[in-house]
């Protein structure tokens, strides 16, 4: 049982953290990509994330015992499970109602795919293979399926090597982040049941540590480039990488849950080059 969350945990606790990582990097790679986002496509991209998010602790929650709970995210769901019920029926009814009326058929179309692809990515990780090694790991897809909610509004784009090169980044940064994540958390996903990177073999944990390190090379090279907007991205990729690396360095110090709120922070390092350009 955990105690009642700090206030600098709320954010994680009601998946606010992931849609305001993924709306960054949207507006941050729109301006690679040179295309122009209107507010549909922000509440779109947000509220569909956060439901994505939601679902997942909700069902998490659901199906837990109390006493197996580990974090104050699962916590919440599983207290508040009607009042949040409620209130992700409105927030989806919303979703879909903006959807229809503002996008166009082609970011109809992606969005609905990537819809079937949240849907299978839930009912396997939390139903069907559950507790099998060989699917596939939670970190791989939902470092799959943020990046694509992002790219959905951003193609045709201009410049497809740009953004892919981007997007890229995003996806490794993404993926990283949960990686870390499960390694912190090892201890909660036995308590919960659940598979990851990080209980599948001991010589992932190094290798998942070296990630880090990885992008901030990837991103450097990157930052060399000619093309403005690119290189700001692989800036912000490159202090997201640099950020993280030093918090998996100080989590036994600071402990697994302000490691992974300061994770989820690392992400945010566009909204400079956002703000900045504003």
């Amino acid at each position: 049982m955990t105690d009642r969350p700090r206030w600098w945990q709320w954010p994680t606790v009601l998946s606010l953290d992931a849609p305001a990582v993924s709306l960054l990097w949207q507006a941050l790679l729109a301006r690679v990509a040179a295309v122009p986002l209107r507010w549909p496509h922000l509440f779109v991209l947000s509220a569909s994330v956060w439901l994505a998010y939601a679902a997942d602790r909700w069902i998490e929650g659901w199906r837990l015992d109390w006493r197996e709970v580990r974090t104050a995210r699962h916590r919440f769901y599983q207290r508040w499970r009607w009042p949040v019920a409620a209130i992700w029926l409105v927030i989806f009814a919303a979703d879909v109602s903006v959807a229809f009326a503002q996008l166009s058929w082609r970011e109809l179309s992606s969005g609905a795919l990537l819809l079937v692809l949240v849907l299978t990515y839930l009912l396997s990780h939390q139903f069907l293979h559950r507790h099998l090694r060989w699917r596939v790991p939670k970190e791989v897809c939902v470092a799959a399926l943020l990046t694509g909610g992002v790219w959905v509004f951003l193609l045709p784009s201009p410049h497809p090597s740009d953004v892919t090169t981007s997007m890229l980044l995003f996806a490794l940064l993404c993926f990283t982040n949960c990686a870390l994540i499960s390694l912190w958390e090892r201890d909660v996903d036995l308590a919960h049941g659940q598979t990851s990177l990080a209980l599948d073999a001991n010589e992932n944990a190094w290798v998942i540590r070296q990630f880090p390190v990885m992008i901030a090379v990837l991103a450097a090279a990157v930052c060399a480039a000619n093309d403005r907007p690119l290189r700001v991205a692989g800036v912000c990729a490159l202090a997201s990488a640099v950020l993280l690396a030093a918090i998996d360095r100080m989590e036994t110090r600071i402990g697994w849950r302000a490691a992974r709120v300061l994770a989820d922070i690392a992400l945010m390092t566009p909204v400079f080059a956002v703000l900045w350009t504003a």
